[in-house]
Order: structure tokens, then sequence, then C-alpha cells
């Protein structure tokens, strides 16, 4: 009993570190001077009224300096996951690997067919309880 909670339990903590360990995230930070302003993960972070260029109508634009700042975390995953085959193993790691998995398999064997002899008897029909009428009571 257990051994099935285990390894349920195993089994769900080797499906999370498989799924972290493959995810991505790029996480955005923006800063406005020293002080951190917004954080996203999935989104763009929110600028601030400071960051939005003014342009003139003339041809030459003024772009007002920013002493705003964003900062990109890229948080890379396993990008590339090996899948080795049989063939792939040298000639006498497979001669061992065919001989464990041969000898495990034939350390089970079936159980025998269980001879009930009374499987198919049916008992009697009480039709009166007999302690009673004995009048005979378990002490």
């Amino acid at each position: 009993m257990k051994f099935s909670y285990a390894h349920k339990i195993f089994s769900v903590i080797l499906s999370f570190l498989v799924l972290f360990s493959t995810l991505s995230l790029t996480i955005e930070k923006h800063f406005c001077g020293d002080t951190l302003v917004d954080v996203a993960i999935f989104t763009k972070t929110d600028k601030c009224a400071d960051d939005i260029v003014k342009h003139d109508d003339s041809s030459a634009s003024i772009i007002k300096m920013s002493c705003c700042k964003d900062e990109i975390d890229v948080i890379d995953g396993l990008s590339e996951t090996t899948l080795n085959s049989f063939e792939d193993l040298d000639l006498i790691h497979q001669q061992v690997l065919i001989a464990y998995s041969y000898s495990y398999i034939n350390l089970f064997e079936g159980l025998p067919n269980l001879v009930i002899p009374h499987a198919d008897y049916l008992p009697p029909t009480l039709v009166k309880d007999i302690h009673l009428l004995d009048e005979v009571y378990l002490i």
C-alpha cells in the first residue's frame, strides 16, 4: 500500500521536473530611474508617461531623453531532447540489456489454477433457526 503511494508521488514529481526543465520564460522589468515600476512574465510591461516620444509638425522630430529603462531576462529551458535507440548502444551493452531483461521477465511465474472442490456446492436452505430452537447461545 505504501509502495503505491510512493510510486504515484515519485511519478508526479518526475513529470513536473520534465515540465519545468523544458519550460522557457521571458521576464520583462521596467525601471524608472532606479525604481522598479512593472514586472511582466507573459505580457509586455506598462510604460511610463515619460517614455512617450513627442513629435512636432515639422520634419525634424524632438525626442525627449528618458530616464526609464527596460530589462529583459530570458530563462531558456531544455531545447533539445535526445532519444537514444537500441541500435545506438555498443554491442556489449546490448547483450547485457537483453540478458537482464530476459532474466527479469523469467523471475515471475504464472500462478497455477487453483482447484476449488466446493465451488458448485450450494448449501441447503434454512427453514428455521436451529440455535433458537435448541436454545444454544454462544457466550
